[in-house]
């Protein structure tokens, strides 16, 4: 086992180390090492200005070009960066971009935030992860540091990633240095900064954690370090896992409580008064973004290849994945209560498209497919989103691409017979929506969160 050890100036060297472990340590502690961020989504997009923000020469590569032109002329495409956290870097000379990846073998530190989404059958799809590993691969040499940061199965790093790298004939640990740690971002969420939240480090040795602590040391405000690269890669899991399970017993609480005529926002805002033992999560119309919908199944596919069942995980997925399903219920029960109508003919606008409050991240967003069930049931569905005035292309609802957000007056929204809140955005004029709508179905219960009240408000 290597020791650390105390040198003047406060470096910590690792005794037994290659030898350019040290150096190549130093000139991270230094900010004198150059940097690459692979991906420039939600992820790799603030850690490479985190990065950049805390002195490193950055450079951000990205398959894609439109994106990467924007990036260039100092135009963030994401609301939750401002353009100007962008030029202020650029002027500085320490971020730049690119979609060739030839300038990886400048970089002394190689960052991974690539996309991990799920294949046909819902097990993981690693194609990106692989398709970066191979880019690295082609121009990796001696004395640099790889770090994969996207979500994935523990054992992704050792048994996928270095595989790839150590096909070049280096060597892990001696050649070059390898590191899992991962994204801890909440996009949208300005309490949070990417160099605020606590960095999550396993290495793929002692050498290796040494050097990816000393990066990481440089750009956030505090390392932990875990024993293995399996170590953090479960670290991320169980983070997602945790919030997917505990959403799943509100949803279903919310059945149960709405049963009996009980009011679970009610409930759980009281109950979250409670200083110990208790964490508010809050229902909703299902599941979206990145993670949470994802991730719990690459911890399943992961496990039953152990021979392990997760029960209690896929239960929760289940129960999730059928929340759109409750909220169509819903709106079926009030229109025929109301309007004695059913869905068939039906015009429904769907407010908020986003999978989160004031984002326009659609990825896995319920709204799209409350979308699509409502017109497979006969209604016209259309949209407002503030922040999403189309949708995009995506994979997996190919139905509704190209559609456009509709135009915000009393008139559109009397030209409705239901509006269903999907997403609460702060952008809305809610009073507006309860005033000229006819049904008002409200999956976020920000209407009583505003004081907003009516016969024509029904929770779902």
């Amino acid at each position: 086992m290597l020791d650390a050890m105390e040198r003047p100036g406060g470096f910590t060297a690792l005794a037994g180390a290659p030898s350019d472990c040290d150096a190549l340590a130093r000139g991270f502690q230094n900010r004198t090492a150059k940097v690459a961020v692979m991906g420039l989504g939600h992820v790799g997009l603030p850690l490479a200005l985190a990065v950049a923000g805390a002195g490193f020469a950055t450079i951000g590569l990205d398959t894609d070009a439109e994106k990467i032109g924007r990036l260039a002329v100092g135009e963030s495409p994401m609301r939750q960066i401002s353009g100007e956290a962008l030029r202020v870097v650029q002027r500085l000379g320490r971020f730049e971009v690119a979609v060739d990846c030839a300038g990886l073998a400048a970089a002394d530190a190689i960052l991974i935030c690539v996309p991990t989404p799920l294949g046909r059958h819902r097990e993981p799809d690693l194609a990106c992860v692989e398709a970066a590993a191979r880019q690295i691969a082609r121009h990796l040499r001696p004395s640099q540091l790889i770090v994969l940061e996207s979500t994935t199965y523990p054992g992704t790093s050792r048994e996928v990633v270095l595989p790839i790298l150590e096909a070049t004939g280096l060597t892990c640990g001696r050649d070059f240095f390898f590191a899992y740690s991962p994204e801890r971002e909440d996009p949208g969420n300005a309490e949070f900064r990417t160099a605020g939240i606590p960095k999550v480090v396993g290495g793929a040795d002692a050498a290796s954690l040494h050097v990816a602590l000393a990066l990481y040391g440089a750009v956030v405000d505090r390392t932990v370090p875990v024993d293995s690269l399996e170590t953090a890669e479960a670290v991320k899991l169980t983070e997602n896992v945790f919030r997917a399970v505990n959403i799943a017993l509100v949803n279903e609480l919310k059945l149960v409580y709405g049963a009996m005529g009980i009011d679970v926002w009610k409930v759980i805002e009281a109950a979250g008064t409670k200083p110990f033992g208790y964490m508010p999560f809050w229902p909703g119309p299902g599941l979206g973004g990145h993670c949470i919908p994802i991730d719990p199944f690459y911890l399943t596919w992961k496990a039953r290849a152990h021979g392990v069942s997760t029960r209690f995980v896929e239960l929760a997925g289940e129960i999730n994945t059928a929340m759109p399903h409750y909220v169509l219920d819903r709106l079926v029960q009030a229109l025929d209560a109301g309007q004695q109508r059913g869905l068939k003919g039906s015009r429904i606008l769907v407010l908020g498209l986003g999978y989160k409050r004031n984002l326009d991240d659609v990825r896995e967003s319920p709204a799209l497919r409350l979308m699509e069930l409502l017109e497979a049931r006969g209604a016209t569905a259309s949209y407002f989103d503030p922040l999403v005035p189309c949708v995009p292309n995506l994979p997996e609802h190919p139905g509704l691409a190209g559609r456009s957000s509709i135009g915000w007056s009393a008139a559109a929204l009397r030209a409705h017979d239901a509006a269903l809140i999907a997403t609460d955005h702060d952008a809305v004029d809610y009073a507006m929506l309860v005033a000229e709508s006819r049904l008002v179905v409200d999956t976020r219960n920000v209407c009583a969160r505003l004081g907003l009240t009516g016969a024509s408000i029904v929770k779902a």
